[in-house]
């Protein structure tokens, strides 16, 4: 697939839970047709995060500890970095991080076809909640490309725009929205 070619998938099974305060949490589940292994490296090694995610982390992310993550820009060049801190990492089913003041928690359980991953990410109100979820689903869509062998480089910040990003956070908003 090129990567003009890129059109996102159907929605993803998703839910909007309340967090502490006034905190929200997106959970996100995407079933992959890979094993928890590979996935796990596509979460952790910053050569895979570099070709589907929206930062790039100074360092494996398999081990706790601080980290920094470099933002790209939608042409791919970076453009800010944020403190990180990998809280828990039970390689390959348990990645927890805090970013920036949010926090990310990838569980990924085998499944006879691969492997079934659940990413909560909570965010400090709900009104962010269908734009992350429209972020992760382009990402993670990428992030298959990436395993099946057919990379096509990170589609994040504005140029998501141009691949359906509005489409999706409209359709989450919906899927998401109170009651």
């Amino acid at each position: 697939m090129e990567r003009a070619d890129y059109k996102p998938g159907a929605l993803a099974e998703t839910s909007a839970e309340p967090a502490e305060g006034d905190r929200w949490t997106l959970v996100f589940i995407r079933d992959f047709r890979h094993p928890p292994q590979k996935v796990w490296g596509a979460l952790v090694e910053p050569g895979q995060l570099r070709e589907w995610a929206p930062f790039v982390p100074d360092r494996d992310l398999g081990g706790t500890g601080s980290a920094t993550f470099t933002m790209l820009g939608g042409d791919g060049g970076e453009v800010e970095s944020s403190p990180a801190e990998v809280l828990r990492s039970e390689p390959p089913a348990l990645l927890v991080y805090d970013w920036g003041g949010d926090l990310l928690r990838w569980e990924l359980a085998p499944t006879g076809e691969g492997t079934r991953l659940t990413l909560r990410h909570t965010v400090r109100d709900r009104t962010l909640v269908p734009m992350v979820a429209a972020g992760w689903h382009i990402c993670l869509d990428v992030a298959d490309l990436l395993l099946d062998g057919r990379p096509i480089g990170p589609i994040v910040a504005d140029e998501a725009t141009r691949f359906g990003w509005e489409d999706l956070r409209d359709g989450y908003a919906e899927r998401l929205a109170p009651g």
